[in-house]
């Protein structure tokens, strides 16, 4: 079912959005001060070639043990400047891209996916992509961390 779905994104509107982010990608290694940013770029073009089975999981909840205070207020700082340079318009294309496919019935679930990468275009300096599986292993041993 996953593959059925992520083919109807392909052809309904995610390679749209995945060369958007491929552009950004492109972008943020050219400008120098955004090549902190390219890491996330990147793992959320391949979350929008692939949404489904997929899912970006921030840092924190991967490896809780490895928090840090000051990485997090950088990461802020970065995503401050993704939002003016290219979160916006990411942003908006996945929401015109969402609104696009659910117009068709057959394009509903992917839609909706966009709708939940638009959320993540804003925002998306500490998150990794990875398996569906893998991000609910990480939420319930975080889950069995705080509440022992």
């Amino acid at each position: 079912m996953r593959t059925v779905l992520n083919i109807l994104n392909f052809v309904l509107g995610g390679f749209a959005t995945t060369l958007g982010w491929l552009l950004a990608t492109i972008l943020s290694v050219v400008l120098v001060i955004t090549l902190p940013l390219t890491r996330s770029c990147w793992e959320i073009t391949k979350l929008s070639l692939i949404p489904w089975g997929n899912e970006a999981v921030h840092v924190d909840e991967l490896n809780p043990d490895s928090k840090n205070t000051l990485m997090n207020a950088g990461g802020t700082v970065l995503n401050i400047l993704w939002f003016v340079l290219f979160g916006w318009w990411l942003c908006v294309m996945h929401i015109v891209a969402g609104i696009t496919q659910c117009i068709t019935i057959i394009g509903i679930p992917v839609g909706i996916a966009n709708f939940k990468i638009a959320a993540i275009a804003i925002w998306p300096v500490g998150r990794r992509v990875v398996s569906v599986e893998v991000a609910r292993a990480a939420r319930e041993a975080n889950a069995r961390r705080r509440f022992p």
